[in-house]
């Protein structure tokens, strides 16, 4: 039987929330951004008059305004957005027990099994699912319908705003592969960029590259989005409710200066690795490996990441790996204007075992180690999470840092 898998995209989302509170701001250019006076003040989303002067989101708020100097700012209010965010799933949750939101403004609804209770037609029902959310929550959704989750995603980007695409399992072709490589799913502007080298432009020409070019140049994600172009995505649409296995723990910051010297830098990473390494024990898990994300001032993203010798959830370990991943993305005294540090290759307690050196200390070091970091978590939970510090942390303010968890 073909799946029939909807995606439900709500358009400009934090923007058509706000404009509930806000109707006379309705046919006015009107954005949702940060602070306007700190470093993070960005565009967090936009209406449709905003759209036509051609703001974008994630750009910064002087640059939106060069283009609309008329631009209404307004603050984002992120627990009204997961309050709706909720009611909107909550109304799919009544057309089917498949519903896996991407994002919070985004849901896949698999509806194969249940589409005959609604009277059998896919369209018909991305309609009428458009047509409540409109009256029952006063905002307006785009709705892809197709045979895969891919193109599914494509089709409610097909065509905006409060529209339905459907990119049918037959002559599929004739929609999906005349359009931009970028429009497909994963594809973003680094891969773009690498296969508009190679002449790949169209979704088309992707599907028609060779898988093993695709691999070379890209390598596993390569051959996913070639598979992805042929229309060969088989990946179910998973219950929210279905616990999904934890892939990474990070934290980044934002700094209110622009950091330039190695000590401020390496506090500022202790700062991070600390956060981490606690979030990984709360959760019981190892990681087996480190990345590192340094940007610039001009918003340039460089990461780098490494293997560990062996598992862990100790801040020292994971310091040390970031320091030296670090040391191969930044020479002092170029300005940072935001780190990030993530754990990746996480592991169950039960399978972070190591290969133990008979003739080594290190594992009486590592025992001390853990008992110590342990020992922290106990005071933190005691007396809050600011009355203990690593010590390489200690050692540099950070209050004026900002910390966004990833």
């Amino acid at each position: 039987m073909e799946r029939v898998i909807l995606h439900c995209d709500l358009n400009c989302f934090y923007a058509s929330v706000e404009l509930l509170s806000h109707p006379e701001l309705k046919e006015v250019p009107m954005a949702v951004c940060g602070d306007p006076t700190s470093r993070h003040g960005i565009i967090l989303a936009k209406n449709e008059p905003a759209k036509h002067f051609g703001v974008q989101t994630a750009e910064t708020i002087w640059q939106a305004r060069k283009k609309c100097p008329e631009l209404a700012l307004l603050p984002p209010h992120h627990g009204l957005y997961r309050q709706y965010s909720r009611k909107v799933n909550a109304i799919y949750d009544q057309y089917t027990d498949l519903v896996e939101p991407f994002g919070i403004d985004e849901s896949w609804l698999d509806v194969t099994h249940s589409l005959h209770l609604f009277g059998g037609d896919a369209r018909a029902l991305a309609d009428h699912l458009r047509q409540r959310i409109r009256e029952e929550l006063g905002l307006t959704l785009s709705v892809g319908v197709s045979f895969n989750k891919v193109f599914a995603k494509l089709g409610s980007d097909y065509k905006k705003p409060d529209a339905t695409t459907v990119i049918p399992g037959q002559n599929w072709q004739e929609i999906v592969w005349p359009l931009p490589v970028g429009a497909l799913l994963y594809v973003g502007g680094a891969a773009r960029k690498l296969l508009g080298q190679y002449g790949i432009t169209t979704i088309g020409q992707l599907a028609a590259c060779s898988p093993a070019t695709l691999e070379t140049l890209m390598g596993k994600m390569g051959l996913q989005l070639h598979a992805y172009a042929n229309g060969l995505d088989s990946s179910p649409v998973r219950s929210r409710f279905t616990e999904e296995a934890v892939k990474s723990v990070g934290n980044g910051t934002t700094f209110s200066k622009n950091l330039t010297t190695s000590q401020q830098v390496r506090s500022s990473l202790a700062v991070l690795c600390d956060s981490v390494a606690t979030r990984l024990r709360h959760e019981g898990l190892y990681a087996g490996g480190v990345q590192v994300t340094v940007r610039t001032p001009d918003f340039q993203d460089r990461s780098r990441q490494m293997q560990l010798s062996s598992p862990t959830h100790l801040i020292r370990d994971l310091h040390a790996c970031a320091c030296q991943l670090l040391g191969t993305l930044w020479t002092p005294p170029t300005p940072i204007r935001a780190i990030t540090v993530t754990a990746i290759h996480l592991v169950a307690a039960a399978d972070a075992y190591e290969q133990v050196d008979l003739f080594s200390d290190s594992v009486p070091q590592k025992d001390k180690q853990e008992r110590l970091e342990a020992t922290m978590d106990r005071i933190r939970e005691k007396y809050g999470s600011r009355s203990i510090a690593f010590g390489a942390a200690h050692s540099e303010k950070e209050e004026e840092a900002h910390h966004d968890k990833s």
